[in-house]
Order: C-alpha cells, then sequence, then structure tokens
C-alpha cells in the first residue's frame, strides 16, 4: 500500500497531563488543514498499570473535545517502559493499531500548518525526520567515535553498516550516520515496526555493549534504535517529496515557548487561530502554558525576546534564555 494516496493512518500519543493538551492543539490543527482527509486520526492512549504511579487516562473534557475532532481514542498496555522511560509509548503504541493500514506516528507536540496532501509518502520505504541536533552519540576522548559506536549497533542486528552512510559527509562527522529525531516517521505495517522497534531498543538497553559503556540512553533510546529500525525495513534519508514535513505542513515545536520563540508568523498564527474558539479555549485554559503563553500573552513576549532572522544555533542556549525571562511553562 505505497503511495501518499492511500488511506492511512495518523497518530499520537496522549494521557493525562501535558500532553493531553497537545493532543488538543494536534487534533484542532489537523482538522483545520486538512478537512478532506480520508483516513483515521488515532490518539494512542497508556492505559493504567504496574509501570505507573498515576492515572494515565484522558480526562474526560480531553476525551470529548478530541470526540469533536473526529479523533478515535485507542487504548494500549505498557509492559516494557511505562513510567521509567515515557519515551517508549511511541514503541508500544505501535501494537495496538490497526494491522496492516499504513500509519504516519508524530509526536504529541506537534502543529499541522498545511494540507498533508503535500507530501509524497511511500509506505514501503519508511523514514523520519532529520530535524535534529548531533545529540547521541557523545565520542569519549579516547574512543570509540562516531564510526565505532555506530557500526557495533548495526553489527549487533546483522545490518550493513556501511549502505547507512551518508558519503557527502566526513568521516566521524556525526551527520554522516543515520540519525532521526523520532517526531515523525511511518511505515506500511504499524504491528511489524512496532515488534521491531521494541526488539532493537530492549536489546540496546538490557544487552551490555562495550561501545555503549560511556554513552547516556535516556532520553536517547529511541532516536538510537529508530534509524536501525528504519534501515532494516529498507527505508532511509526523507526524500524531497517528505520536506513538508517539518515544513509547511507540520511543525514539531516540542514546547510553546520554543514555539513562540522561532517558529514563523504563519505557525504562530495557526496556532492562535486554532485555539481561539470557545470550544477549545474552555478545556486548553486548564494548561498553565497554554493559559499564559497563548491566552495572556505571554508568547508574544518571549518572541521579542529573539530576532528570528537570527537565532542561536543551539536548542539549549534558546531555552536558556527563555527560562532567565521567567517564561519556561511546559
Amino acid at each position: 500500500m505505497g503511495g501518499g494516496r492511500d488511506p492511512y493512518n495518523v497518530v499520537c500519543v496522549a494521557q493525562n497531563g501535558r500532553l493531553a493538551y497537545e493532543s488538543l492543539i494536534f487534533a484542532a490543527s489537523f482538522r483545520a488543514m486538512n478537512p478532506g482527509f480520508t483516513g483515521r486520526l488515532l490518539v494512542a492512549e497508556p492505559q493504567p498499570g504496574p509501570l505507573w504511579s498515576a492515572e494515565t487516562r484522558l480526562p474526560p473534557e480531553v476525551r470529548e473535545l478530541l470526540g469533536f475532532f473526529g479523533a478515535e481514542i485507542i487504548p494500549f498496555e505498557s509492559s516494557a517502559f511505562g513510567e521509567s522511560y515515557p519515551h517508549g509509548n511511541k514503541i508500544e503504541s505501535l501494537l495496538a493499531l490497526p494491522k496492516d493500514d499504513p500509519f504516519l506516528f508524530f509526536d504529541t507536540d506537534t502543529l499541522f500548518t498545511g494540507p498533508m496532501s503535500e507530501l509524497a509518502l511511500d509506505f514501503d520505504r519508511p523514514s523520519a525526520s532529520m530535524r535534529r541536533e548531533g545529540t547521541w552519540p557523545l565520542p569519549p576522548l579516547y574512543g570509540p567515535g562516531y564510526g565505532g559506536i555506530w557500526k557495533a549497533l548495526y553489527d549487533r542486528f546483522e545490518l550493513d553498516f556501511d549502505r547507512s552512510l551518508d558519503l557527502s559527509q566526513p568521516d566521524e562527522h556525526w551527520e554522516r550516520y543515520l540519525y532521526f529525531n523520532a517526531g515523525w516517521f511511518f511505515y506500511r505495517d504499524p504491528d511489524a515496526f512496532g515488534r521491531r522497534f521494541l526488539e532493537f531498543a530492549l536489546s540496546i538497553r538490557d544487552d551490555e555493549m562495550e561501545e555503549l559503556a560511556s554513552q547516556s540512553l535516556d532520553p536517547w533510546l529511541d532516536q538510537v534504535a529508530l534509524p536501525l529500525v528504519i534501515h532494516s525495513f529498507c527505508g532511509g534519508r526523507p526524500g524531497p517529496g517528505l520536506a513538508g514535513l517539518d515544513g509547511t505542513v507540520s511543525c514539531h515545536y516540542r514546547a510553546l515557548p520554543l514555539l513562540y520563540a522561532r517558529e514563523s508568523d504563519h505557525v504562530i498564527a495557526v496556532l492562535e487561530e486554532v485555539t481561539a474558539p470557545n470550544r477549545i479555549k474552555k478545556v486548553l485554559r486548564n494548561s498553565q502554558a497554554a493559559k499564559r503563553l497563548i491566552y495572556q500573552g505571554a508568547g508574544q513576549e518571549v518572541r521579542r525576546l529573539f530576532d528570528q532572522s537570527n537565532l542561536p544555533h543551539r536548542e539549549q542556549a534558546i531555552r536558556n534564555r527563555i527560562k532567565t525571562a521567567g517564561y519556561w511553562l511546559r
């Protein structure tokens, strides 16, 4: 079922707390930008269990509003990660999605800014977001380097390391090696993808590797396993037909203060337009971040802290300036 013209499922994960409110922005902006979408909009919800210490289910008012936007809530069980590694939700949720139905997964902190019809999706060739920094690995002074660490991982899963390399980048430069942000990814079958994602992630987490001895896997585990999974299904870096993701179609903003600090005027306008109706405002005002940044104007104050045409190169520098000004809200 390759090709972007076929119906497919758009998926995010939400649970009680911050993600509940982000899911409303996700669903509201998706419907505003894609009124003719013929697939399903799915919100995967982790269920309470021994791996969670607090309530995970969405509040009734959020469930109702998600339903108004045409989203279907899909429950799933946490058997491997849970509270100890919430990023694992995106891995375990895939196993609850309709088998054999192509899926496009997004992190919940995503705003849709254009129609999905702009994308050239080939679900037979998985890919993921390239909006990332060189956050992993951090090679130790005396080695191994980037190449040694990544090759050890490819070798563990009997994958062709050389085929994954971007030879236009110099040896030991982080961009030479296949590395994604897990903010979006897709494939034709969520069950096959999810099972392999889980297998690889648990092996990396639980089975000792000398090359990983000095490396932190929290919060990077999903981003370490993801390129290996995509490569194993004959996928790779996204082509120009996917430029709208992290571009004109979607914006992975990560946190509302970052959205106001660095995104385009169009992104800001879409956010404020889709969150303006009283139906959504009534619920979103329960989020301190949304209340202050969107509805009380603090977001525009954050925006004035930066020259959007000359932003700091590192995201951490942007975060630090926002925190110093007292506007870091999530």
